[in-house]
């Protein structure tokens, strides 16, 4: 899965501050900003920042609206050892230039989640000793940047390696329990019955340690699929899988099911268009799914000629698009609308609706709101603009409720 990943070089590297319960006081010294709402970690699409010919975060905010990316992909030193590297050549603990690019996307209001594994090189989870070894070395990631989310990328030839996936499933546990709040994704590679025998035997080894991340991703491309309805199709299938193995009824599982897709042309020979994207899309929200995201921004935009010759790129989609077409429906997972026109660097604050009416009923954290329902909330009358429970109006600027004014 993800053969384009093998192509990882070097970043530079910055100073580590100590793990543990120390993150919160480093991720300040760092530059961290306040966390954003889940729902943009969940949408954040990959980036490589220092290889692919990374594009300009900031650039794309602006035309987007995007806010959050997926920084990939953090691995085991090439020569050894158990110590935190981007593409196994740079040291987390000397990085400069993927900190760079963080400061650059936190300034601009946005945030990132870093991915750890992916399909090259070799991963913490082989070259640690244990969970807790494995768990300190990813510690020094989070510390170092001040992380609010973090993904394990779980895949081929990882996965098929019992020891690590027990050190990488132990440590994002001792992760999630070490840094209250934390994101975790789990994304592993998909086929046609959801996911293999790899990917099952992962998500047993996750319920032996009681483990339990915001979300189990998988990757439904590279396995023979052919546009939205075989995605669809798997994820259907996964969700029955995370139901017999976890026990949970069908929307809890969907609520810990996340969709992790390949923009334009795959590594071997699929093409999924804009047009597939938002067939998923609808799939993923319709069934009120965790995690909606894709590989990469580093290819969303246009080759040249546009089909790259029936070859597949790093750093273009190999179909016919607008630069970041795809990061679009990324934003409109985390539930806002992409800028029309010429972006300005700093948006405009819509004005609060002069409102003055009735007050409609009390919103209630129980009750289930669909598009158009309306709920009163703080004197102020509120509208879903989509599904949503238990999700306080106002609570984020990106959220699902559209402020009407004062009642």
């Amino acid at each position: 899965m993800r053969r384009l990943r093998a192509c990882l070089g070097a970043a530079a590297a910055v100073t580590l501050a100590a793990a543990g319960t120390t993150a919160l006081v480093a991720s300040t010294a760092s530059g961290a900003t306040g966390a954003l709402d889940n729902r943009w970690y969940a949408a954040a699409p990959y980036l490589m920042p220092t290889d692919n010919d990374p594009p300009d975060a900031g650039a794309i905010m602006d035309a987007t609206g995007l806010k959050a990316f997926q920084l990939a992909f953090v691995l085991a030193p090439n020569g050894g050892g158990c110590s935190p590297t981007w593409g196994g050549t740079a040291p987390v603990s000397s990085d400069t230039a993927v900190q760079s690019v963080i400061s650059t996307i936190r300034a601009k209001g946005g945030d990132v989640s870093v991915s750890i594994g992916g399909y090259g090189g070799t991963k913490l989870g082989q070259a640690c000793a244990d969970p807790a070894a494995t768990a300190a070395a990813y510690q020094q990631v989070i510390t170092k940047y001040g992380l609010h989310a973090i993904d394990f990328d779980l895949e081929e030839p990882e996965y098929e390696n019992t020891a690590a996936i027990h050190n990488e499933i132990g440590a994002a546990k001792i992760l999630q329990q070490n840094n209250p709040g934390l994101y975790v994704s789990v994304t592993t590679a998909g086929t046609a019955d959801g996911t293999g025998w790899f990917g099952k035997q992962m998500l047993l080894e996750a319920k032996s340690q009681g483990f339990t991340p915001n979300n189990f991703s998988i990757m439904p491309f590279d396995g023979g699929f052919n546009g939205a309805a075989s995605q669809t199709s798997a994820l259907t299938n996964f969700n029955t899988i995370l139901q017999s193995t976890f026990g949970w009824d069908q929307a809890t599982a969907y609520a810990h099911e996340g969709f992790s897709g390949m923009n334009g042309r795959s590594d071997t020979g699929e093409y999924f268009s804009q047009a597939d994207f938002q067939t998923v899309l609808d799939y993923a929200t319709s069934h009120h799914m965790d995690r909606f995201t894709y590989w990469s921004l580093n290819r969303d935009r246009q080759c040249t000629p546009a089909d790259n010759g029936g070859r597949t790129s790093g750093t273009c989609s190999s179909v016919a698009q607008n630069a970041w077409d795809f990061a679009k429906y990324s934003v409109k997972f985390a539930g806002a609308t992409p800028p029309s026109g010429t972006p300005t660097p700093t948006p405009t604050p819509t004005p609060t609706p002069p409102g003055g009416g009735a007050c409609k009923d009390a919103w209630s954290s129980s009750a289930v709101y669909t598009s158009g329902n309306e709920a009163s909330y703080n004197h102020h009358n509120w509208k879903a603009k989509w599904w949503t429970q238990n999700e306080t109006p106002g609570a984020s600027e990106w959220g699902p409720w559209q402020d009407e004014g004062a009642c």
